[in-house]
């Protein structure tokens, strides 16, 4: 057994609508550092009221280091009433790059014989210059590893730890199939929306699955992800 007297409760994040995400049809967003969309603002800042109502405060913040992320941790501490809060800026746990693709049209760049290609070799696939799953999945995983899991200064404190990490999307599905050890063929099928909160425990057993893209907090501000979460529930 492992970590021994205490345990992580780790909360990923995904940021809030960026500019990138609310243009449609591309592969991926011409500006790779796109800011937050007005409606992202709003979910960020839905989120931190929602932790603030549910009593839930954070030992460690870490945010990755692109501005959508940032600007998501600030607006979550914002509705928590906890502006003044410090928090890590972490270039690890950005999102998945391939600069080819930036600005260009999903129909163009992802082709039958790259729908192929990614099938065959899964999360081994590297698309055009880009990094594949597994290049994520590893940069990601190894820094949490690093600086949580089983960093030992962490041995020293005794209890729970509740930690919050606000990431991407492929990024956070990379590092849930690296905890949860599912098919990799299901590692675009995990479906993340904006500011979704996903709950995990990691202690003396190892991992325990808590909750999934809850994004609960956006539904009363008319969000998307409200009508996502319908059309699911009719499906």
């Amino acid at each position: 057994m492992i970590n021994q007297g205490f345990e992580f409760n780790l909360y990923f994040i995904r940021h809030g609508e960026s500019e990138s995400n609310a243009t449609p049809g591309i592969a991926a967003g011409s500006n790779y550092d796109a800011p937050m969309t007005e409606r992202g603002h709003r979910q960020a800042l839905a989120l931190g009221q929602r932790f603030k109502r549910e009593g839930v405060a954070f030992e460690r913040i870490y945010s990755s280091s692109l501005i959508r992320a940032v600007q998501t941790t600030e607006g979550m501490l914002n509705g928590m009433g906890l502006s003044h809060v410090k928090f890590t800026r972490v270039d690890q746990i950005i999102e998945r790059q391939i600069p080819a693709w930036r600005g260009r049209l999903a129909s163009d760049v992802i082709t039958p014989e790259v729908l192929l290609m990614s099938a065959a070799m899964g999360k081994w696939f590297q698309p055009a210059d880009g990094e594949s799953f597994r290049a994520v999945e590893r940069r990601a995983s190894n820094w949490l590893e690093d600086e949580l899991l089983f960093n030992p200064a962490w041995s020293e404190r005794p209890g729970s730890h509740r930690i919050a990490v606000i990431g991407h999307g492929h990024t956070l599905r990379c590092l849930f199939h690296y905890i949860m050890g599912f098919d990799h063929g299901m590692i675009e099928r995990v479906q993340i929306d904006n500011t979704s909160v996903s709950r995990f425990r990691f202690g003396r057993n190892g991992w325990v699955v808590n909750s999934l893209n809850d994004a609960s907090h956006t539904y009363d501000i008319g969000d998307v992800n409200r009508e996502r979460a319908d059309a699911q529930a009719t499906a």
